[in-house]
């Protein structure tokens, strides 16, 4: 007999795939229904939130579990033959198993450990643990085909555990686009092949930096303490603990907001009389950041280009100098930069450098408009008013709600806010929104530049179905090209060729779209 019975075959190898598969994907769906056949209940394509203990699906998913693991384990036990890849499938299924079973233990530790400001994270329950990895995989009479440590399975554990959390926290919304947001995440922080970085990648995963791009206000500082705060971090079984519990590791800098002189003190540090005022020698967010640390850069765009150059040494080296010292120190942790800028316009108007954008690129994450998420799913504007809401009063309950009714009330009786409203400063611009109607019972949007009217007016005109066909793709053409800054961009955009792109911009729209100010080449 088999250990893997040729009827259920197919439904325990997908079983085994599940604990190594991008959970904000389609296929992750797929693979539940393929494994829970008739006893899957039908939703959403994708996961847009997480609750063990309301979720139908994960819950039969865990029973099964439970009995495949200790069926196949009794198996194993008697004496049934299995090939070696049947005993990975087994494995597969353990490890499901194990976190699934210590996922509410190590979220507890974890909050303790935040509530008591403790930089370790303890954990109480390590002998039960090692006891079922015992049980499961040190059968005797057996040789598994996989080494798994019980100290990096409870470490994996723990990882899984804060990104599933992270995730959730930060980036909220049920539309295909933030999906697809949570999933590019995910894979910023496991890569798209678990299985490969559970073995070897986990080691090295914060020696590559991460870009985010996207509109100014699309919560990418959000999105980057999502990766930085779901770091790999090992286990110590003589202790019991765990390195940290990521709480101050997260270092952010708004390099817009300061001149070039303070952004290489605050990056770098400095020593005593490298420039006036320096009266102490000071350790920059580089040194003081540590191997499970991050710096956040936000708005590379604008960084200076002279600093660029020492940035870009920071990244081929992991070597940097304070400011008037000549003494090498080493940078260990992970550097995670944000812009809204266009940065392929940026490098061939020779802003920005080319070799710091190719160490940059590796790893590239793409924050979506407000507007793009609400075209998507309205239905989310209620959802972010709720969570900005309850972050603002630290009370995500009736007072929250009572609040974020009264938003919402207020912009669906406004003449310019509304279902159609651009939100041209995106998630900003609505936590603006929900603070003045707050303490003013009120929110005005700014006066309207060229820009927001004309997509507004584009909106309403596509809502009332008034544009003829040639005309919607005219104007729909210019409003990707107003966006993209060039022809070869926008054509990529609309995948068509730019000779095509070219021919249908509208002059006059694109005029109302940039204001007269801005300057686009159209010879």
């Amino acid at each position: 007999m088999a250990l893997l019975p040729g009827r259920e075959r197919d439904s325990l190898v997908a079983l085994s795939k599940l604990h190594y598969m991008n959970p904000f994907l389609e296929a992750r769906i797929e693979r539940e229904r393929e494994v829970l056949g008739s006893h899957f209940q039908e939703g959403p394509r994708v996961r847009v939130e997480l609750h063990y203990d309301k979720d139908v699906n994960l819950m039969r998913l865990g029973e099964h579990v439970e009995q495949v693991a200790a069926r196949l384990r009794q198996g194993l036990a008697d004496g049934t033959e299995a090939e070696n890849w049947e005993l990975v499938v087994y494995e597969d299924i353990v490890l499901y198993l194990m976190y699934r079973r210590y996922r509410v233990a190590l979220e507890q530790a974890l909050v303790a450990a935040a509530t008591e400001s403790s930089k370790e994270v303890h954990i109480s329950f390590w002998k039960r643990f090692c006891e079922d990895y015992n049980h499961f995989l040190r059968i005797p009479g057996r040789t598994l085909p996989t080494k798994h440590d019980p100290a990096h399975l409870l470490a994996d554990s723990f990882q899984l555990c804060r990104a599933f959390g992270q995730i959730f926290n930060n980036i909220v919304g049920t539309s295909g686009c933030t999906a697809r947001l949570r999933a590019a995440v995910w894979e910023s922080i496991f890569t798209h092949d678990m299985r490969r970085y559970r073995q070897s990648l986990y080691a090295c995963m914060g020696h590559f930096p991460t870009l985010i791009t996207g509109p100014s206000g699309t919560g990418k500082e959000l999105v980057a303490r999502a990766v930085a705060l779901s770091r790999h971090i090992e286990f110590d079984p003589k202790t019991q603990k765990f390195a940290s519990n990521t709480l101050g590791t997260f270092h952010a800098l708004n390099l817009a907001a300061l001149a070039p002189t303070l952004i290489e003190s605050e990056l770098f540090g400095h020593k005593k009389g490298a420039f006036t005022g320096a009266i102490a020698d000071r350790s920059g967010w580089l040194e003081q950041c540590g191997p499970l640390g991050t710096v956040f850069l936000d708005e590379i765009g604008d960084l200076d280009k002279a600093i660029q150059l020492k940035l870009l040494r920071v990244l081929q080296e992991r070597t940097f100098q304070r400011l008037g010292d000549t003494q090498d120190r080493r940078f260990e942790g992970k550097l995670i930069a944000a812009t809204n800028r266009d940065l392929a316009a940026e490098m061939h108007a020779n802003r920005f450098r080319h070799d710091l954008y190719f160490r940059l690129c590796g790893d590239i994450i793409v924050t979506p408009s407000l507007r793009e998420q609400l075209d998507e799913s309205p239905g989310d504007l209620g959802n972010l008013i709720l969570f900005i809401a309850g972050r603002i009063t630290g009370m995500p309950g009736d007072v929250a709600g009572s609040l974020a009714t009264e938003v919402r009330e207020w912009i669906e009786k406004h003449p310019i806010l509304g279902r159609n409203y651009p939100w041209p400063g995106n998630f900003r611009e609505l936590e603006q929104c929900v603070h003045n109607v707050m303490i003013r019972k009120r929110y005005e949007p700014p006066s309207h530049g060229p820009t927001t009217d004309a997509r507004h007016v584009l909106g309403t005109a596509v809502q009332e179905g008034s544009l003829s066909l040639i005309e919607l793709e005219r104007r729909y053409c210019t409003l990707v090209y107003a966006q993209a800054r060039t022809y070869e961009e926008a054509a990529d955009r609309l995948g068509i060729d730019r000779r095509t792109l070219k021919a249908k911009i509208d002059r006059d729209w694109l005029a109302k779209l940039t204001g007269a100010e801005t300057k686009y080449s159209l010879g």
